[in-house]
């Protein structure tokens, strides 16, 4: 039986490397992959998947009108597809991971998901919160904290470093934006900052 997996972490945890990776595996093998990616990240261009540490791919890009399952299912009638993979997942709407969990039981390919589990407020994203109520299997890829513990939460600052606690839940930036922390660090966020920040 094909699987959805959920791959989730605070920022910088490497996600894209690993989903990278893992697309990299299945067509060294012979398999085509599908790569997806929000239409809404383009910092790298629209359509590209690029990671911190260099490597990209193309890839289709998913905005709130996608219609995933049909999209992947007309990409089938063209070629064998042995795996999907979805970065930037917690973008997702409910109805489109409700569309990669029918890929899985109708179209019986594997697909696998990455993404924030929360945003700055510590609020779970759409796509985040239906991908762990639907996935047959989640893993959190982990980072640290500046202190050394696991950083399981997603900091906003502004360009001078100033914590930002209220905006849109949406605001697309990577290390001069956020900063991953542990939850303890997370909820005394404006001290501990400029503590590191003093070195």
């Amino acid at each position: 039986m094909a699987k959805l997996y959920f791959y989730y972490s605070a920022m910088n945890a490497g996600k894209t490397t690993t989903l990278l990776q893992s697309s990299f595996n299945y067509q060294e093998r012979g398999m085509n992959t599908i790569i997806y990616t929000a239409s809404i990240d383009d910092r790298y261009g629209v359509g590209v998947v690029k990671s911190r540490i260099g490597l990209q791919a193309g890839a289709k890009v998913f905005d709130e009108k996608t219609n995933i399952f049909e999209d992947i299912k007309a990409e089938t009638a063209q070629k064998k597809i042995g795996c999907v993979l979805v970065d930037e997942a917690q973008f997702l709407s409910k109805s489109q991971v409700f569309g990669l969990a029918k890929v899985c039981d109708e179209l019986k390919i594997p697909v696998l998901a990455y993404g924030l589990r929360t945003d700055f407020q510590a609020e779970l994203f759409e796509g985040s919160k239906y991908l762990l109520g639907l996935a047959d299997e989640m893993s959190e890829l982990k980072t640290i904290c500046a202190c050394g513990r696991k950083a399981t939460m997603n900091l906003r600052t502004d360009d001078k470093g100033k914590v930002i606690t209220e905006g849109a839940q949406t605001d697309i930036g990577g290390n001069e934006r956020y900063v991953s922390l542990c939850r303890k660090h997370f909820m005394g966020r404006q001290h501990f900052m400029e503590k590191i920040s003093k070195g």
